[in-house]
C-alpha cells in the first residue's frame, strides 16, 4: 500500500517529523525556490510550510493530490485560503503555538523601555558611559493596564503580578468575577488610561480595535506611561504615539508590531525612548517547535479523514474565527449529553444561538455528533463517520440557528428526545477573548461550571442537608470537589447539583450518593 506523501517545504524542527510518525513518506524541497516547489508538489498529499513558501492558485493547480496545507505558525499571508477552499484543500495553522513567547516578549519590551536598555546599550557601544542619563523606573508596586485579557493577556498579567505590580484590565468580554480570580481588576478603557503606569496591548486586530489607542486616548494617560504593543500593528495609532512620545506626554514605548510590515523606516525609530523589534513575538525555538508539532498532528488528522480543530477551512466552506473555538466545546457538550441520556436519543437538535450564526455553523452539528457517539461505539468516531453512525442508529438530527440569544453572546445547546419521550439538554458558551468554556444549562437548570475531565450531575428533591451529605460521601471516598453548582426550579422542588471533581467517581460511590439523598438521577461524565 502506498503511503501518503508529506512535503516539507521549509526547515522545521525535528520534533515535527517525529510527530508525523511512520505512516507517511516524508519528502523535502526548498519552497522559496518556485521551480523546485512546483516540481515537488504534484506528488504531495500534504505540504508543510512556514512563511517563505507561497501556496497560491498556481501551486494548488500543480498539487493535484493535495489534501491539506499546514502552516507552522499563526499567519496565513502566504497561503491563498480562498483558492484552497475552492480546490477542496484543507488549510491548517497553529494558533496557540506562540502565546508564551509573545507574552514573554511583551514583558521584555516593558522592562527594556522602563530601564532604557536600548539607548544605554547603543551609547555604551559608542564609547559613552551615561549612567545618570538613563535612570529608569521600577515595575514594583506600579499599576499595569492590560488591554485585552485573552490567552496572551492573561499570561502577561500573571507574569507582571509576580513583579509586584497591580493589574487592571479592559476587556468587555470577560466577567469581573473571572478576572478577580486571577487578581485582576476589570475597568473600562478610560479608567485604565488614567490609572496605568504601564500599558500592554493584547487584542486581535478587528474593525472594532483598529486605532483603539489613538490621540484621544493618549491625551488621558500619565506622562510617565510606558506603552507596549506586541499584539498587532494598527491597534495603537503610530502617528498619535509618535507625537505623544515626542512631546513628552508618554514616557516610553516598546513595539514589536507595526501597521505596515515589514517596517524598516518609521519616525518612531528616531526616538531614543522607543525600543522596537521586528515582529519577534513567535520567534523562539520553543514556539517554532510547538507550531511544527501542532500542524503535524493536524496533518495526521486531515489525512485520516478527521475534521481538524485548527482548520481554517473545511469541507468546502470556511470556518470563521468566531466559530472555531466552539468546536471543542460542542464535542464536550455531546459527551455530556450522552452521559445524561444514558442511551441513544431518537431525535437530536443542535441549537446555535447568537452572533455566531452570522457564519456557517454546520461544523458544530458534526462536532456535536462526534461527541454524542464518542462514548457509545467502540470504533473511533470522526467528523466523517459521525453522521453515518446517527443514521444507522435511527437518530434524526437537526441544526437550528437563531441570531437571538438573550442571556449569552453565543449559546450552543444539544437537546434530544429519548425513547420514552423524555428530553435531555445541555448548553454551553464561551466567555471572553480567551474563549473559556462554560456549561450554563443542564436539563433546564441554570449552572455555571467549567467542563473539566470529571463531572457528575445529581437530581433530587430539594431539602436541607443534601449538599453536605454529598460532600461527606465524596470526602470519605477520597474524591476532591473542584467546583460545585446547586440549582433549583423552586424551593422544595427539584434541584440539581453539578460537580467538577479531580478524579472519576466510582460506581459504588455514585450508588451511595443516590441512596443517601434519594436522588432521581445520578450521572457521571468523564471527558478523558
Amino acid at each position: 500500500m502506498t503511503m501518503p506523501v508529506v512535503l516539507i517545504a521549509e526547515e522545521l524542527s525535528p520534533a515535527t517529523v517525529e510527530a508525523l510518525g511512520p505512516d507517511f513518506e516524508i519528502r523535502y524541497c526548498n519552497g522559496a525556490d518556485r521551480d523546485e516547489l512546483l516540481a515537488a508538489i504534484p506528488d504531495a498529499d500534504a505540504i508543510l510550510v512556514r512563511s517563505a513558501t507561497k501556496v497560491d492558485a498556481e501551486a494548488l493547480a500543480a498539487g493535484r493530490r493535495l489534501k491539506v496545507i499546514a502552516r507552522a505558525g499563526v499567519g496565513l499571508d502566504n497561503v491563498d485560503v480562498r483558492a484552497a477552499t475552492m480546490a477542496g484543500v484543507m488549510v491548517v495553522n497553529a494558533p496557540t503555538s506562540n502565546i508564551v513567547s509573545a507574552a514573554e516578549l511583551a514583558v521584555a519590551l516593558m522592562l527594556a523601555a522602563a530601564r532604557h536598555v536600548s539607548p544605554a546599550h547603543a551609547a555604551l557601544k559608542n564609547g559613552e558611559w551615561k549612567r545618570s542619563r538613563y535612570t529608569g523606573i521600577e515595575l514594583y508596586e506600579k499599576t499595569v493596564g492590560i488591554v485585552g485579557l485573552g490567552r496572551i493577556g492573561v499570561l502577561v498579567a500573571q507574569r507582571l503580578s509576580a513583579f509586584g505590580m497591580k493589574v487592571v484590565a479592559y476587556d468587555p468580554y470577560v466577567q469581573a468575577g473571572r478576572a478577580a480570580q486571577m487578581g485582576v481588576r476589570l475597568v473600562d478603557l478610560d479608567t485604565l488610561l488614567v490609572e496605568a503606569d504601564f500599558m500592554s496591548v493584547h487584542l486581535p486586530k478587528t474593525a472594532e480595535t483598529a486605532g483603539l489607542i489613538g490621540a484621544e486616548q493618549l491625551a488621558k494617560v500619565k506622562s510617565s506611561l510606558v506603552l507596549v504593543n506586541a499584539a498587532r500593528g494598527g491597534i495603537v495609532d503610530e502617528s498619535a504615539l509618535y507625537a505623544a512620545l515626542k512631546e513628552g506626554r508618554v514616557a516610553a514605548a516598546g513595539l514589536d508590531v507595526f501597521a505596515e510590515e515589514p517596517c524598516t523606516d518609521s519616525p518612531l525609530f528616531e526616538l531614543e525612548n522607543v525600543v522596537a523589534t521586528p515582529h519577534l513575538g513567535a520567534s523562539t525555538d520553543e514556539a517554532q517547535e510547538k507550531a511544527g508539532i501542532a500542524v503535524a498532528r493536524s496533518v495526521r488528522l486531515a489525512l485520516s479523514g478527521e475534521l481538524v480543530p485548527d482548520a481554517v477551512n473545511v469541507q468546502g466552506g470556511v470556518i470563521a474565527e468566531d466559530v472555531r473555538p466552539g468546536i471543542p466545546l460542542t464535542e464536550k457538550l455531546g459527551r455530556v449529553f450522552t452521559g445524561l441520556a444514558g442511551e441513544v436519543a431518537q431525535q437530536v437538535d443542535v441549537e446555535v444561538r447568537g452572533e455566531i450564526t452570522d457564519y456557517d455553523v454546520k461544523v458544530l452539528e458534526l462536532a456535536a455528533l462526534k461527541g454524542i457517539f464518542a462514548d457509545i461505539v467502540e470504533d473511533q468516531v470522526s467528523y466523517v463517520n459521525a453522521p453515518l453512525l446517527a443514521a444507522e442508529r435511527g437518530t434524526a438530527v437537526r441544526l437550528v440557528a437563531d441570531p437571538e440569544s438573550p442571556d449569552h453572546r453565543n449559546l450552543i445547546t444539544i437537546r434530544g428526545t429519548l425513547a420514552d419521550g423524555s428530553q435531555v439538554s445541555v448548553s454551553g458558551t464561551l466567555i471572553g477573548i480567551g474563549q473559556r468554556e462554560r456549561l450554563v444549562e443542564v436539563n433546564g437548570f441554570d449552572v455555571d461550571l467549567e467542563p473539566t475531565e470529571h463531572l457528575a450531575f445529581l437530581t433530587y428533591g430539594d431539602r436541607p442537608g443534601m449538599v453536605g451529605t454529598v460532600g461527606v460521601i465524596l470526602g470519605d471516598a477520597g474524591i476532591n470537589i473542584a467546583g460545585m453548582q446547586v440549582s433549583r426550579q423552586a424551593p422544595g422542588g427539584q434541584a440539581l447539583v453539578a460537580l467538577s471533581v479531580d478524579t472519576a467517581i466510582p460506581a459504588d460511590t455514585l450508588a451511595d450518593i443516590q441512596h443517601a439523598i434519594d436522588a432521581e438521577s445520578v450521572r457521571a461524565v468523564n471527558l478523558v
